[in-house]
């Protein structure tokens, strides 16, 4: 945690002599928020973790306070943000964020993580730590997904030929461009260019896809009307730009083919948000191999087990909120009542109800329903915020992973288990929802301890999983049907 001023104010004779304490200490920042370090020669001041050349020492000057160096004429430092710090804010967030920024605007200009390491203006090991925390995700592994993601924009809204497209979005050569998007989308670029309109596509399965737990999933409320499975079979109900469709999905060897049942043509845009859904659906949006190879043990009995997501942020954020200490049954029972009331009609199904239609519900409706006035409250209030655009939510999977988690938890309602498990359904892969009771007996049974761990003690047993904790958690969840 920063904190939000110094943890003490000095005084002057106390303060470290310039250039005189451990410099491998400070940049681990040891001394971030004890005094701050300004370079009088370029004019401007930092934290003592930060990551550019050491100055001079006769051109140091420490400060006790932010507003001391301010005084003196100094501006903050670009690469360590002392004043985000100074605000109790994540200067990981902003750097994070400014450095996406600067790679969506030109991608050619990063070529690998070395590039996005000179452009963070931080070391390896920091950009490593700073893209675990913030995007789950290696760094490299990252940018081939914005790559991935820009030239597919380019393939359904421009007319470049397909192999412009992939020098264009930065990969190195044709068979790359092809073989790295196949990988990530599923589907070749040709094929994806070829969406708009369609009503069938094929996404090419993995090798060793397990098909059961994701029909299982899927099929876990058996009367529900915005999705259900049966056989080799998924069908959901979804909204989308273009109104509303049925994505019905259909598991073969070949791969998955997906059929788009809808009163109207699908555009570009439905059609592009309609294979993101299938993805998320069938666990296909996250990789599975490098946490099967750190952990054989927990992994040996699932090996290709994956975690299904749901296609919607909103979808995720009302089942968390119904599903809050009841058990799973009277979940689905009460989340039937929501899409009954406001989910859009299409065939003999319904879709998930919108922000904008769940905030006009009135709680007295709900609690008619079953639902607690908390719980109905908690819900509208939630679908209201979204509705007005002050909590962002189907675009969250997209964000970084802390200021995802602190948007959610500054709900009401939201605590920090059930935005751990909104982020782990939109997709997040290192989200562990602490305080889960199934959790907590998954590693109890695991690690043979003699009563399930608290919330502190299974934060410590799940952060040997990082970065991989929201799989992790499927697998634990999976072992408990193992053990009956």
């Amino acid at each position: 945690m920063t904190p939000s001023r110094p943890k003490s104010a000095l005084p002057e004779s106390h303060l470290p002599q310039p250039m005189s304490w451990n410099r491998e200490d400070a940049r681990a920042g040891a001394f971030d928020g004890t005094f701050i370090l300004g370079v009088l020669t370029t004019g401007i001041y930092c934290l003592p973790s930060c990551a550019a050349r050491p100055p001079r020492p006769e051109n140091v000057r420490l400060f006790h306070a932010e507003a001391d160096a301010q005084a003196a004429g100094l501006r903050a430092c670009k690469r360590s943000r002392p004043d985000l710090y100074y605000r109790g804010e994540d200067a990981g967030i902003a750097l994070f964020e400014g450095l996406a920024r600067r790679v969506t605007a030109d991608t050619l200009a990063f070529a690998d993580a070395p590039a996005l390491a000179r452009g963070a203006g931080v070391s390896a090991t920091k950009l490593a730590q700073l893209f675990r925390d913030h995007a789950h995700l290696a760094p490299v592994q990252w940018l081939r997904r914005m790559r991935v993601a820009q030239a597919g924009r380019a393939l359904l809204h421009g007319r470049e030929r397909v192999v412009e497209v992939g020098f264009g979005a930065g990969f190195e050569s044709e068979s790359v461009f092809h073989r790295q998007f196949l990988a990530h989308m599923r589907m070749t670029p040709s094929a994806y260019r070829a969406l708009e309109g369609a009503s069938t596509f094929l996404l090419h399965l993995p090798a060793g896809y397990r098909a059961e737990e994701i029909l299982a999933y899927h099929a876990r409320d058996p009367d529900g009307p915005t999705e259900r499975s049966q056989g080799n079979r998924i069908w959901k109900a979804l909204q989308t730009q273009d109104g509303p469709a049925v994505l019905e999905l259909v598991l073969e060897k070949e791969g998955a083919w997906a059929h788009l049942h809808a009163d109207a043509r699908l555009g570009a845009g439905a059609m592009a948000f309609c294979h993101e859904a299938a993805l998320r659906m069938l666990g296909l949006n996250n990789e599975v191999t490098q946490f099967e190879s750190r952990h054989v043990l927990l992994a040996a009995r699932r090996r290709g087990l994956r975690l299904p997501n749901l296609p919607t942020g909103f979808d995720s954020l009302a089942w968390g909120i119904i599903g809050q200490q009841i058990n799973i049954k009277f979940a689905g029972s009460l989340r039937r009542e929501l899409i009954e009331i406001a989910g859009e009609k299409i065939g003999d199904m319904r879709t998930h109800p919108t922000p904008e239609r769940v905030a006009n519900i009135d709680v007295s409706t709900l609690h008619a329903r079953r639902y607690s006035r908390a719980k109905a409250q908690y819900l509208i209030d939630a679908a209201a915020a979204i509705a007005r655009g002050e909590l962002e939510i189907e675009g969250l999977h997209r964000r970084l992973a802390v200021a995802a988690e602190k948007a959610l938890v500054a709900q009401r309602g939201i605590g920090l288990w059930m935005a751990r498990y909104i982020m782990l359904r939109v997709g997040f892969a290192d989200a562990a929802p602490i305080g889960d009771s199934a959790l907590a007996t998954g590693l109890q049974r695991l690690h043979r301890l003699a009563e399930r761990p608290g919330p502190e003690e299974a934060t410590r047993l799940m952060a040997a999983f990082a970065p991989h904790r929201s799989l992790a958690t499927m697998h634990l969840w999976n072992s408990l049907k193992d053990a009956a």
